[in-house]
């Protein structure tokens, strides 16, 4: 397996679901302020980190018909930031330009305005589908100050089956060394069933990703497979971004989606049948075109494959954590862990 890989850039985490009721705007504060703390936040950023999931909860409880809060700490390129985002089901917003104007509020919420979670994030997004739900995204890192951007960024979120706390469901992004500068490698990994073995599953397969030293799809899949024996076993898929080559070259078996997306296409990748751990066929690597624009989504089987990407107007814009978000809030089976991991390829 090699040494540990210092080249990791980003992965799934603990997430922290908070579904909304009537208790969401304290349950929401208190965690969000352990998060910050355990970062050694000022109070001040803690103050402000209050605020805004404060702000998320309220117009959750005043406009979704559904909804809730995930709450993580982010961690790359050895550093770290709290994370807030807010995903519903409700109406939408219909004018977002207006609700994005600090002091703006609709409805009787704070008052503050959604506005204001830009004002006082040091990153934020929003994605809205009318009578279909928003995505907001707050992130706070632990200097204020927000990392240069890649060409290719990454970003994901997981969500555990409806009563269990622990997810079966991880991925993982690291930089590939040999494919140039600005080549990654990411992992979407779904261990076979629900709670505590799933999870330990998943857990193996990001270890074994984490210190592969190698670089190709099909490499990287063998070293996952063998850390998984005498576990359940997983669906797992491996996925080379080539910037220079503006190719995605991918080794995947079992249930997991993948595909590359424009604004209104999507191109498949295949993945074999089998389980990684258990009874892996010889990995075979396909290969897709990866255009500045386009991104990149890998998703396990707790999200519906019917989504296409005509139906998100504007979302690959977006950061990849919002994108991610949306595509679960969508498109997730509502009573399974689910997964989702995005790499956008952004025009220069």
């Amino acid at each position: 397996m090699g040494q540990v890989n210092d080249d990791l850039v980003v992965e799934a985490g603990d997430v922290h679901w908070l579904r909304a009721d009537v208790a969401l705007a304290a349950a929401a504060r208190r965690q969000a302020a352990q998060l910050a703390r355990g970062l050694c936040f000022s109070e001040d950023r803690v103050a402000r980190v209050e605020l805004c999931v404060t702000e998320m909860a309220t117009n959750l409880l005043k406009h979704a018909h559904d909804g809730s809060l995930a709450l993580r700490v982010v961690r790359t390129d050895g550093r770290a930031a709290v994370e807030c985002l807010s995903l519903d089901n409700g109406p939408g917003i219909d004018d977002l330009h207006r609700a994005l104007l600090d002091g703006t509020s609709t409805a009787g919420s704070l008052g503050i305005g959604m506005g204001a979670i830009g004002r006082l994030a040091d990153v934020s997004g929003v994605h809205s589908l009318h009578g279909r739900g928003t995505v907001v995204q707050a992130r706070f890192w632990t200097d204020g100050q927000v990392p240069a951007p890649r060409p290719v960024e990454a970003g994901g979120l997981t969500r555990p089956i409806s009563g269990e706390r622990m997810c079966g469901d991880t991925w993982s992004v690291r930089t590939a060394n040999g494919h140039g500068p600005d080549a990654l490698l990411l992992m979407m990994c779904d261990g076979l069933g629900h709670g505590p073995l799933a999870a330990r599953a998943a857990e193996r397969a990001g270890s074994a990703f984490r210190e592969s030293t190698r670089t190709s799809p099909a490499d990287v899949l063998q070293d996952v497979h063998q850390n998984l024996r005498g576990t359940r076993g997983a669906a797992v898929a491996i996925a080379l971004v080539d910037v220079a080559a503006r190719r995605v070259r991918l080794s995947g078996v079992g249930n997991v989606t993948a595909l590359v997306a424009t604004a209104d296409t999507r191109h498949g990748l295949l993945s074999m049948p089998g389980i990684v751990g258990v009874q892996m066929p010889r990995p075979r690597t396909f290969e897709a075109a990866f255009p500045p624009g386009a991104a990149l989504v890998m998703h396990t089987d707790g999200l519906s494959g019917r989504w296409k990407p005509a139906d998100f107007p504007g979302l690959f814009a977006q950061a990849p954590v919002v994108a991610a978000a949306q595509i679960l809030n969508q498109a997730a089976v509502r009573r399974d862990d689910a997964g989702v991991v995005v790499a956008a390829y952004r025009q220069r």
